[in-house]
């Protein structure tokens, strides 16, 4: 496995790779690897001729109180966990490198932010964008790998590739969960002893609000009620959100007639878990974008 941390060592790698026409899949991540990283590195290593996989902690999506310089960080694990899996490159550029001067062009986002995650987290998205517009320019894949815990993300990086015309096809891959049906992430950590028990409650609740719709239920409203209660009886965590949205637009229904997101965020002490399940009018899952 080549590491590479500058963005000019990158593009000259990149051009050899094209040169001999070698197809690239792509998994950018902030590190901290666990198994729903190296899944996406997997699926990306089985489908294409290089896997080039980047660890980049982006400052433009955190805001002034958020997790930034918290977020949890471990290089050579995660060096160690993708040499394993298979990269074949791990390109982990600088801040600095990334970001070199004050800004004079600024990408912003109009559609699919301003609910679920998007709603509190006010210039994340406009963050991810940038971020992602960057790294697509400099590794220049044939696919991009993202898990679908990170729903909302897969659908604003949808729109991204299909407006602004990146020739890249997006591939969403299933979360990757605990056996309790947690759903993976590096906040996980960040948990205690009985905020983790508790927290496989949140998925428990999902499946409770996807199992009325089979049974027939496509009033919203309800939908989200019973997950909410769920989580408040038998969590001590915070509901941010437990919300429905056609998907992928992201848009208010008033009846489950279409494929849809339910999705929550819920704050423990010192984490936010999101999680979600988008399935269609009958309750059936739907298991990539």
């Amino acid at each position: 496995m080549e590491i590479i941390h500058s963005i000019e060592d990158m593009l000259e790698k990149i051009n050899q790779l094209k040169k001999s026409n070698k197809q690239i899949g792509f998994v950018p991540t902030m590190g901290f690897f666990h198994d729903g990283h190296t899944n996406l590195m997997e699926k990306a290593k089985k489908d294409n001729d290089i896997v080039v996989t980047s660890i980049f902690v982006n400052p433009l999506q955190f805001g002034p109180n958020e997790d930034y310089e918290q977020y949890p960080r471990d290089e050579e694990k995660d060096k160690l966990r993708a040499e394993e899996v298979g990269v074949d490159i791990l390109f982990i550029p600088d801040a600095k490198d990334m970001y070199p001067n004050k800004r004079i062009i600024e990408l912003s986002i109009k559609g699919r932010i301003d609910v679920l995650c998007g709603k509190s987290r006010p210039g994340h998205f406009e963050g991810v964008i940038t971020v992602l517009t960057k790294l697509f320019h400099i590794v220049q894949p044939n696919k991009v790998y993202f898990g679908m815990k990170d729903a909302q993300q897969l659908a604003v990086v949808s729109a991204l590739l299909n407006e602004l015309n990146f020739p890249i096809e997006l591939v969403g891959v299933p979360t990757i969960r605990e056996r309790d049906g947690l759903a993976k992430s590096s906040r996980n950590v960040h948990l205690n002893n009985e905020e983790r028990e508790e927290a496989a409650w949140l998925y428990k609740a999902l499946l409770q609000g996807q199992q009325l719709v089979v049974d027939g239920e496509l009033n919203p409203d309800i939908i989200v009620k019973e997950v909410s209660d769920t989580i408040i009886n038998q969590t001590n965590g915070v509901i941010d959100y437990v919300e429905i949205f056609s998907y992928p637009k992201l848009q208010p229904i008033t009846v489950i007639d279409q494929p849809v997101i339910l999705a929550l965020a819920v704050h423990f002490q010192h984490a936010r878990l999101i999680d979600n399940l988008i399935f269609d009018k009958r309750g059936q899952l739907i298991n990539h974008l």
